[in-house]
């Protein structure tokens, strides 16, 4: 997972026992969308963690790259990658930056990442996403919902907040309700999202 907070900030979150957002398996919400035919073409794992969502796009065929701030969460992910044998690219990569990777791609997915942005930052970050992802392309997208009680956890996003940021330049195509599952070692098994299929614009 790729933050708007330092490199080493994110490391140290692997440093001992899984953090939440790392279940050891994609989520359930992008492995129906593998199955789908969703994850097509060159496909960004955008804060990719140690990789689930990454082997997952890549055992449908596709050509995949993970990229997140966390050199150690990269480790793992390549580590992950070789044991299962899958071919898998993985790159320690600012997400904010992604205009300066070199590449761009026909599907893009976000799996809490963006709910770690502040209103600056989230701004940089759609940005950052509209210069890779090629016309005509998808973004699948999992956030923090506001639907969840408490104050643990990440910001929550609105359904507003969405709409909002993915205007000019974009179509959002879907916009609804789904779950994150949780490692099970917080004593929470889910928490409340939003799961958004959002398409790059040729214009705009």
């Amino acid at each position: 997972m790729t933050a708007a907070g330092g490199a080493h900030d994110w490391d140290d979150s692997y440093a001992g026992a899984s953090p939440p957002w790392d279940v050891g398996r994609p989520q359930l919400a992008f492995v129906r969308l593998a199955d789908a035919g969703a994850l097509v073409g060159s496909v960004l794992d955008a804060g990719c963690g140690t990789g689930e969502h990454t082997i997952l796009a890549s055992r449908y065929g596709t050509r995949v790259l993970g990229i997140d701030l966390s050199s150690r969460a990269i480790e793992i992910a390549r580590r992950k990658a070789d044991e299962r044998g899958v071919d898998a690219s993985f790159q320690v990569f600012n997400a904010l930056r992604l205009a300066t990777l070199g590449e761009t791609f026909d599907t893009v997915v976000d799996s809490g990442l963006f709910h770690v942005f502040d209103d600056a930052a989230r701004a940089l970050y759609v940005t950052a996403l509209h210069s890779v992802l090629r016309p005509d392309g998808h973004l699948h997208l999992m956030c923090f919902s506001d639907r969840q009680p408490g104050d643990w956890g990440p910001r929550r996003v609105t359904e507003g907040e969405l709409r909002a940021v993915f205007g000019a330049g974009w179509r959002i195509d879907s916009l609804a309700s789904d779950t994150f599952d949780i490692n099970p070692g917080l004593g929470v098994l889910s928490a409340q999202a939003w799961l958004a299929d959002v398409v790059r614009l040729a214009s705009g």
